[in-house]
């Protein structure tokens, strides 16, 4: 993998997928193709998802996060549906940290909703629904595409397992000298799609051959990388980069930060095996086939 800065992570923009062109299309396609087998991550411009509507669901997150615990607690995640709210610490991205030094709250089709704020759910939900809409499908659709896949091969795969994780990273005086604010860890599915505040505080790093560099914050785009199952899909050609989230320097230490991100996953049931355009005899599959809701429950295991 080549070594990652902000000039080199690329910046796609994802309109012209849009477009009945299929020459169009395909280039968009190459783009992506040559992001996630380099980096495993790159930015999305032009999704279709709009500024006000990011910005009003940011609004919402911190008024969830800024109730009482007594409140955010009464709608716990369900280890049953992974839907909720988890407190401070309470995952270990990284089994061999002490506990992330956040909170979160993980929306899905089984959400237990708070009655409080008023308009979280319906302003929640409907960014959740575009989200899926105007970037994850066709995203899903474009990567089909990349591996000379029929156009519905993912999408076939998909649709039971989206996942939006509205994310509070407060700010801490001092850290234990063990814990991160997201301690190092790859995503377990497909592909993730970030958004972070126009001003929000960095620490966002991503592992380059060894080398932790920052993937900082870019105005009006959406951070994509690729997870563990798409890896393992592509017999390893594309990246599921490892990650994490420090404590930034400076002044900037002492300040919360907030992201919002939608995890993109296979259906439980789905076979999760080397892809035919993705293996040859001089390059066999690396990994065994096997059905994404066993992978995945190795993973929470070690996280929770």
């Amino acid at each position: 993998m080549a070594e990652i800065s902000r000039a080199e992570i690329p910046i796609i923009d994802f309109s012209a997928f849009s477009t009945a062109d299929r020459a169009t299309q395909l280039k968009v396609a190459a783009q992506i193709n040559q992001a996630c087998q380099t980096f495993g991550f790159f930015y999305l411009h032009q999704t279709g998802v709009s500024a006000i509507q990011i910005d009003q669901t940011f609004a919402q997150t911190k008024a969830f996060f800024d109730l009482p615990l007594a409140l955010k607690t009464q709608v716990s995640r369900s280890p049953e549906t992974n839907c909720g709210y988890l407190p401070l610490a309470s995952e270990r991205l990284n089994p061999a940290r002490l506990g992330d030094l956040k909170e979160a709250f993980n929306i899905g089709d089984h959400t237990l909703w708070p009655t409080e704020p008023s308009q979280f759910r319906p302003v929640v939900e409907l960014f959740y629904q575009t989200c899926i809409q105007q970037v994850a499908l066709p995203l899903l659709q474009a990567l089909a595409l990349a591996l000379q896949l029929p156009d519905t091969f993912f999408i076939d795969r998909h649709g039971k397992n989206f996942f939006l994780r509205l994310l509070h990273y407060p700010a801490v005086e001092q850290a234990a000298a063990n814990q991160l604010r997201a301690g190092e860890h790859t995503d377990y599915g497909t592909v993730t799609l970030l958004f972070q505040e126009p001003d929000a505080v960095g620490g966002l790093e991503i592992d380059a051959q060894g080398h932790w560099m920052p993937a900082p914050v870019i105005r009006d785009t959406i951070l994509v990388n690729i997870g563990d199952a798409l890896q393992r899909w592509t017999n390893h050609r594309f990246c599921s980069t490892p990650h994490r989230v420090v404590f930034p320097e400076g002044v900037n230490s002492r300040r919360s930060r907030y992201s919002m991100a939608l995890f993109c996953d296979p259906n439980p049931d789905v076979e999760i095996a080397c892809l035919p355009t993705c293996q040859t005899a001089d390059a066999p599959p690396l990994d065994p086939p096997i059905r994404y809701q066993d992978y995945l429950q190795s993973r929470f295991a070690a996280t929770y």
